[in-house]
């Protein structure tokens, strides 16, 4: 259990309550620290994978562990986003983001007890998606314009191509799914 990687797994869920009360500090440089602590728990998502694989430190808790953790500081940030930004058209994708990540994990939880758990593993577009969500969540955390880029607008476009990918790849881990599922 005590590896590098899984140690970077449960830093990130440690970073969440350092995230949520950043965020809501009332200084003008609280929204640029809490994307740091986003970015920093962003890296760990990738270091942690790639650490546990060259070092060949996978483990049953790893394996566990690290995706919880990505979908805690992604649903927190997102619910932080939205409590800061109150807009229906952030709430739209949010609702996809999370509603995915509940029903992929559902549905890796009963191909397991089905035995067929390695069925749906992570495709190339789940790695996307990621990628693009981890991003979209950087720029609206930050929210303010920078080099004179529309950060948040940014984050928003990004954020729209993310929940596209989500339902993509949502509904290529169900077709996979499907034949055991119905069997």
């Amino acid at each position: 259990m005590s590896n590098i990687p899984n140690i970077l797994s449960l830093l990130r869920i440690a970073l969440i309550p350092v995230l949520i009360v950043v965020f809501l500090l009332p200084y003008k440089s609280a929204p640029a620290w809490a994307t740091a602590i986003f970015v920093v728990a962003a890296i760990t998502d990738w270091l942690d994978g790639y650490l546990a694989r060259k070092w060949d430190q996978a483990s049953a808790f790893g394996a566990f562990i690290d995706p919880v953790a990505d979908k805690l500081i992604v649903a927190v940030a997102l619910v932080l986003i939205l409590f800061k930004t109150n807009e229906w058209y952030i709430l739209l994708p949010v609702v996809i983001i999370i509603g995915r990540e509940i029903t992929v994990s559902a549905l890796r939880e009963w191909m397991a007890e089905l035995g067929s758990r390695s069925a749906i593993k992570v495709s190339y577009v789940g790695k996307l998606k990621t990628a693009f969500q981890m991003l979209s969540i950087a720029c609206l955390l930050y929210h303010s314009p920078a080099f004179d880029l529309p950060i948040f607008e940014i984050g928003v476009t990004l954020l729209y191509v993310a929940a596209g990918l989500t339902i993509s790849s949502m509904l290529s881990y169900l077709k996979a799914a499907w034949p055991i599922l119905t069997s």
